[in-house]
């Protein structure tokens, strides 16, 4: 590996940090979505940040190192907004993720840290082309998706999605299933998908592996990129898919596209969410029941009573053990799938 610069997890389906490439500037207007550069940190921010490399782990940084990282845009309603295309004449940016997504910040919560900012040094190029996430996109062949889903969504970022999808999955591979893990919209971070990799799924993918740095994008490039994931996910021929909507649906992350794509598919679903009042939102702007309610607003009764009480549905803490059985039953239920034992052969599909 080349050592002159840090490989941000945007960078992983690359071949960046084993194969040289030239580092040039490129004017303003030639910027696009996707592309690869060089920058040179200027002031790491809060000594709280790190960088995601292209494992997973995180990494500590210093002023003066230089990082790859992608243009890309954020729009995160809790945390932080930032887009390449407000970069000024000076070139200077932020780093908004820390797996590597390039723009300048827009906004921030007054919560967060001061944000790693960076100064542009230029695309990375061979054979006189600057590289995108798409000079490296491996494409497979396009098949009908029709793998069962359990789905999780959020009423916002960091409502608990990730840790939800991690218990389910963990489920049913203790119960002998195949399982694919997916995220299919948000910001390019590799830590939610390893996550489910983590507790047993047998594949994990998301929109980076189709390059995007993020799903913010026009609505039809972001279809186009979706049938390629799917179709990935389909190829696994797993037992079952557990998927993620990153963010919340409301958000400008093409998450609507994406609950679009697999309704028919969709054998349970699995809301996280901050608050009762906002689960009713949720389901009134996407016409979706959930199955379960979960995440912050079931931390106590008085949220669980509420959630039932506003809304009629099902409300779950997943995270307190006394709760699996009744998870099991639903999943079982709505899926067909018993959650008792090792009931399958791995690769046998429901039919």
């Amino acid at each position: 590996m080349n050592h002159e610069f840090i490989y941000t997890s945007l960078t992983r389906i690359s071949d960046l940090a084993e194969i040289e490439f030239n580092v040039e500037k490129l004017d303003r207007d030639q910027w696009a979505t996707g592309d690869y550069i060089v920058s040179k940190i200027l002031d790491p921010g809060s000594n709280t940040l790190n960088l995601e490399l292209t494992t997973g782990r995180m990494r500590g940084v210093i002023g003066g190192e230089s990082i790859v990282g992608v243009l890309g845009e954020r729009f995160a309603t809790l945390e932080a907004t930032g887009t390449w295309r407000e970069v000024k004449a000076d070139l200077k940016m932020n780093v908004l993720t820390g797996g590597g997504l390039m723009g300048k910040l827009t906004s921030k919560s007054v919560f967060m840290p001061n944000m790693m900012e960076v100064d542009y040094v230029g695309h990375a190029f061979r054979d006189g082309k600057k590289l995108t996430m798409n000079d490296f996109v491996e494409t497979v062949e396009p098949i009908p998706f029709n793998t069962p889903v359990i789905l999780f969504v959020g009423t916002s970022m960091s409502a608990g999605k990730t840790t939800s999808a991690r218990i389910v999955t963990n489920l049913f591979k203790v119960a002998g299933y195949k399982v694919v893990g997916a995220k299919l919209t948000g910001a390019g971070r590799y830590k939610d998908i390893l996550a489910i990799k983590d507790v047993g799924a047998n594949a994990v993918m998301d929109f980076v592996d189709v390059g995007l740095p993020s799903s913010i994008c026009p609505a039809d490039i972001y279809k186009i990129k979706l049938e390629q994931l799917l179709s990935r996910i389909q190829h696994q021929n797993a037992d079952v898919a557990i998927i993620e909507i990153g963010a919340s649906p409301l958000e400008p992350y093409n998450g609507d596209l994406a609950i679009n794509a697999l309704r028919e598919h969709i054998k349970c679903t699995i809301l996280s969410a901050s608050d009762p009042y906002a689960v009713y939102g949720l389901m009134e702007a996407f016409e979706i029941v959930p199955d379960i309610v979960t995440g912050i607003a079931t931390n106590t009764l008085a949220g669980v009573n509420m959630v039932q009480k506003l809304c009629d549905v099902k409300a779950l803490n997943l995270i307190d053990s006394t709760t699996t059985e009744e998870l099991k039953k639903v999943l079982s239920l709505k899926t067909g799938f018993s959650l008792t034992g090792k009931n399958r052969v791995y690769g046998q599909q429901n039919a």
